[in-house]
């Protein structure tokens, strides 16, 4: 199948959804986009989860339970790629909010996500977020970074 004018648009409009959802704490928005053999390889433990277990919805609610407010999440210099039925996207994303506990968040990650088209609908069949880590040997995440 060739790409479609739209393709672009339509997988930028899915990471506003996420945008949106995690905004909200709308886990049913979060993963509307996502596939039966989605594979997440998020911040959190473990180092991947994959199909039913990826797309279960506990684990969300957990995380957004310990949130005070709204989730703020910005995508900055997102580049989408499309060939056929599949694409891709990957960026930096500056996350940012207040923690139940009163911590102030602020957190600049990686983020490359994969999508296949399944009719005519493009679904998430892969996310990967990541933070560098410090290579003198602590191997401390190095979550100070900024863009």
């Amino acid at each position: 199948m060739t790409d479609k004018p739209g393709d672009q648009a339509e997988i930028r409009e899915i990471l506003k959804d996420h945008i949106r959802a995690l905004r909200t704490k709308n886990a049913d928005l979060l993963m509307s986009h996502n596939s039966a053999d989605f594979v997440s390889c998020s911040l959190a433990p473990p180092l991947r989860l994959s199909g039913k277990a990826a797309n279960d919805k506990t684990g969300i609610h957990q995380w957004f339970a310990t949130w005070k407010g709204p989730i703020v999440t910005e995508n900055h210099d997102v580049v989408v790629e499309v060939g056929g039925d599949i694409a891709f996207a990957h960026g930096l994303t500056h996350m940012s909010g207040t923690k139940v506990d009163g911590e102030e968040v602020s957190l600049w990650f990686r983020n490359t996500s994969c999508f296949r088209r399944n009719g005519d609908k493009w679904q998430v069949v892969h996310s990967h977020d990541s933070v560098p880590f410090y290579m003198d040997g602590s191997f401390r995440a190095a979550v100070d970074l900024k863009s």
